[in-house]
């Protein structure tokens, strides 16, 4: 087994929704070990961090963060004390409207950001923004928030952003 791939729900979702269920499945067939964090009934993203430090401080050492939403918040704000191997995020909760200061610094690892042109949750721009400012991958497809259309597309990303963490490591 290589790395554990750690997944981050969003805010309305579970932990083995659609899009994680996908990935899921890619990690495990590219033989990694996978957790999806069940964050439901914990609204605020400091004990969701606090809950995601605690299962990888247990479970895993340098894991992959995997996040939507704000589970990308999530992952993003807990990737430097796990040392994270690397950052998948889609539509990431950054630079919120009134929760700006918030936005976590991440990692020095591989990040990838997908985010949909149409998302009307987040802005794409704060993830155009976040991708600038720490030199992140970003895929911009034609999706809302969900990107439920759009989950082969973002399987093809995640497959390759899985292999540039592996050859990094090798």
């Amino acid at each position: 087994m290589l790395r554990q791939v750690v997944f981050s729900h969003g805010k309305e979702s579970g932990p083995w929704g659609t899009k994680i269920v996908a990935l899921a499945e890619l990690a495990t067939a590219a033989g990694h070990g996978v957790a999806s964090i069940d964050y439901q009934g914990i609204d605020a993203p400091e004990a969701r961090v606090q809950r995601l430090l605690e299962h990888c401080k247990e479970h895993c050492d340098q894991p992959i963060l995997v996040g939507s939403s704000m589970g990308g918040h999530v992952a993003a704000a807990a990737s430097r004390q796990v040392r994270a191997a690397g950052l998948f995020l889609m539509a990431p909760a950054f630079y919120m409207l009134g929760y700006e200061a918030l936005t976590p610094i991440p990692a020095t690892c591989p990040i990838t950001i997908v985010h949909g042109w149409r998302d009307d949750i987040v802005p794409v721009e704060n993830s155009v923004r976040y991708a600038q400012t720490y030199r992140a991958t970003l895929h911009l497809m034609n999706a809302d928030h969900r990107m439920q259309e759009q989950i082969p597309e973002i399987c093809a990303q995640f497959q390759l952003f899985l292999r540039a963490c592996n050859d990094r490591f090798i």
